[in-house]
C-alpha cells in the first residue's frame, strides 16, 4: 500500500477544499488554510511547490508545534490557528486580551526554524461556527480563482481565511502577487485581502522553475 506524505495529503489543493465544503459543520474548530503546493496534477498540470522539500517539512513542523504550544498556553481562553510558509508563521484568531496577544509572539517565535511571526489575532470574542463555515467556502473560492487563471501558477500560493480576511502567502514575483491580490479582492464575501508573501525576482522564478524535458531524440533505423 502507498503511504502518502503529511507534504502530499496537504497539497491536493482542490480535493481537499471541496472535501472541507462537504463537511463543514460545528465540528470546525478554526479556518481552513488552503496550501497549494507538492505535486498536484489537474488534467495535464504538473505544478510544485516553490519552496524546498526540507524547508516544506519544517513548517510542517513549525505548524504542529505553534499550534500545540498555544493549545497548551490558553485553552479555551482563545481561538488561533498558525499557518506556516517558508518559515514565517501566520497567527490568525481571536484571543481574550493584549496580554494574551504578547504571549502568542513570544510563543510562536520560540518555536524551532521560525524565521519571522506575523501575529495578525485580534483581542475579541472567538468567531462563531457560521463564521469559520463561511471562511472554509471563501477559501475554496479564492483557491479556484486562481486555478483558472492562465497566467499564475496556483501551487505557488498558499490560502488562509480568518472572519472574511484573505492572507496570501507564497514564493511569488510582484507581478504575480498583484495579480493574486486582485483576484481575491473579486470574491464575493471577501471583505480584506492580505498580502504575506516572500517577493522574489523574476530571474528568481525562472532559476527555480522546473525546466521542460529534451525532446527525446528519434531512433536510428
Amino acid at each position: 500500500m502507498t503511504r502518502l506524505t503529511l507534504p502530499a495529503l496537504r497539497h491536493t489543493a482542490l480535493a481537499a477544499t471541496l472535501l472541507a465544503i462537504a463537511v463543514a459543520s460545528p465540528l470546525l474548530t478554526g479556518c481552513a488554510p488552503l496550501i497549494v503546493g507538492g505535486a498536484m496534477v489537474s488534467g495535464a498540470l504538473v505544478a510544485t511547490d516553490r519552496r524546498t522539500t526540507g524547508t516544506q517539512l519544517e513548517d510542517e513542523g513549525i505548524e504542529f508545534k505553534a499550534n500545540a504550544r498555544l493549545r497548551d498556553g490558553l485553552g479555551e481562553k482563545a481561538h488561533l490557528s498558525v499557518n506556516s510558509y517558508n518559515r514565517v508563521a501566520l497567527v490568525t484568531g481571536e484571543v481574550a486580551s493584549e496580554a494574551d496577544r504578547a504571549r502568542v509572539d513570544q510563543w510562536v517565535a520560540g518555536v524551532e526554524n521560525v524565521q519571522k511571526v506575523l501575529n495578525e489575532t485580534v483581542v475579541a470574542a472567538a468567531s462563531t461556527v457560521g463564521s469559520r463555515s463561511n471562511d472554509v467556502v471563501l477559501t475554496g473560492k479564492v483557491k479556484a480563482k486562481l486555478i483558472d487563471a492562465r497566467d499564475l501558477i496556483s501551487n505557488a500560493f498558499q490560502v488562509v481565511v480568518e472572519r472574511g480576511t484573505v492572507y496570501l502567502m507564497g514564493r511569488v514575483t510582484e507581478r504575480e502577487a498583484s495579480r493574486a491580490s486582485e483576484l481575491a479582492r473579486t470574491v464575493s464575501g471577501v471583505n480584506k485581502v492580505v498580502r504575506a508573501f516572500d517577493v522574489i525576482s523574476e530571474e528568481e522564478l525562472a532559476r527555480i522553475s522546473p525546466k521542460p524535458a529534451k525532446d527525446a531524440k528519434p531512433a536510428n533505423n
